[in-house]
């Protein structure tokens, strides 16, 4: 049975989604404040986090900025009555897994959830199956333990930027459109928010690059979008 958390301070969204969660076979844990809610998630197992943003003492943002810099890489669902393009960037660039606006339909909450939980146990089945280590230049990046090491430093990625960094470098010298990254990475099609790839993208290039602005492993493939270089 697979163990959801919920954090969410509106009690009667908590209790709905409480109850049709459980009715869908999962066991879940509710709580309705941000702090308390951060503590169960970084010190028990759960398969999925389901976060509302605005939350008492800390918000859904931080506590997932927090998670991911604590190397807890559960996945994530946001949830706010924010609909501007710029709070969808910010959640998901903190590293979240999906997003999703109120007012939502249950019917399309439980879709997303199954959804997420689909593309870890396959992430994980892949996982058993793929080459644990890929060394490349001076990179070495390890899948089971999602650590990417620079010339033996140690480099912090976050859960997308690693993804991203991975799914390339297995694939040396294949080129990536943004829209191919958005639904191989994100899971499915954000249309529209190409600019997130391309900020994912800056920011690798400035952890791994020695000078960013004329890339090593990272190449850009004019008209197409993105590569790693097949030639180190």
């Amino acid at each position: 049975m697979k163990k959801i958390l919920v954090v969410e301070d509106d009690i009667n969204i908590n209790q709905l989604l409480l109850l049709h969660l459980q009715d869908s076979g999962y066991e879940v844990t509710v709580c309705d404040h941000g702090r308390r809610g951060f503590e169960k998630a970084s010190s028990e197992e759960f398969d999925l986090l389901v976060l509302d943003v605005m939350l008492p003492e800390m918000d859904g943002i931080t506590i997932c900025q927090r998670l991911r810099a604590m190397d807890v890489f559960t996945p994530i669902l946001m949830l706010t009555a924010k609909s501007e393009e710029i709070d969808k960037v910010v959640g998901l660039e903190s590293g979240a897994d999906d997003y999703l606006t109120k007012p939502f339909k249950i019917r399309e909450f439980l879709a997303r959830v199954k959804a997420i939980l689909r593309r870890q146990e396959l992430s994980r089945q892949n996982s058993d199956k793929e080459k644990n280590t890929i060394r490349q230049g001076l990179l070495e990046i390890d899948l089971k333990k999602r650590k990417v090491l620079f010339g033996q430093k140690r480099i912090e990625l976050t859960p997308k930027e690693f993804d991203l960094l991975y799914l390339m470098a297995k694939n040396p010298g294949r080129s990536y459109s943004r829209a191919e990254l958005l639904e191989l990475i994100w899971g499915y099609d954000f249309s529209g928010y190409e600019h997130t790839v391309n900020a994912h993208i800056n920011r690798l290039r400035a952890k791994i690059e020695v000078d960013s602005n004329s890339p090593v492993y990272i190449l850009t493939t004019w008209g197409v979008g993105y590569r790693f270089n097949d030639e180190l």
